[in-house]
């Protein structure tokens, strides 16, 4: 954990993890703190299908915001799903107006699902890293991408094997962010 590192989604590579490994690793996602044991969380595995179904879509509201958009640029929007073996849609489900839980709590939840991902996919072997971007945002897309009514895309954990040497990146003074109350 002291050396947890994302690794860029464009460079990722295979081999993905294999259906068993995706099952696990939901498994071990599903394990986090969850107040009140209502899961206001999913979990969506973009097939390869889907992936290059839902990049022609993306490319299209990409256009529909932008008809000029550069040629690469089109490149880009159309792969946005593809560029790791394995994608995994981290929705944010909460129950409104629940008796004891409030909703910035299930948010929560569904944060620390999203890291027990990164953690799980290490864990076995693999490299990960969670993006949201602008298609998280994009209603038009919401239901595309598997949102229910009431849900938001919490981002895209991509997985994948390393193509390039991992870099470190600078971390937090600790003296900046942990303190000690008496």
């Amino acid at each position: 954990m002291a050396t947890r590192r994302s690794v860029p989604a464009k460079t990722m590579g295979g081999p993905g993890p294999s259906d068993m490994e995706i099952d696990a690793m939901a498994r071990i996602a599903a394990r986090i703190p969850d107040h009140g044991k209502i899961a206001p969380w999913r979990f969506i595995v973009y097939s390869d299908a889907a992936k290059a179904r839902l990049g022609e879509r993306i490319l299209q509201r990409a256009l529909e915001n932008d008809p000029d958009l550069a040629q690469d640029m089109r490149e880009i929007e159309r792969t946005r799903l593809s560029r790791s073996p394995t994608v995994i849609g981290l929705i944010s489900a909460p129950v409104r107006d629940h008796p004891k839980v409030p909703v910035w709590e299930q948010e929560l939840s569904c944060g620390a699902a999203g890291l027990a991902w990164l953690i799980a996919a290490n864990a076995s072997g693999y490299d990960a890293q969670w993006l949201t971007e602008w298609i998280a945002f994009d209603e038009a897309l919401a239901a595309e991408l598997g949102c229910g009514a009431g849900e938001r895309i919490a981002g895209f954990i991509h997985i994948g094997t390393r193509t390039m040497p991992k870099t470190e990146r600078d971390r937090p003074d600790m003296a900046e962010v942990l303190s000690v109350m008496e």
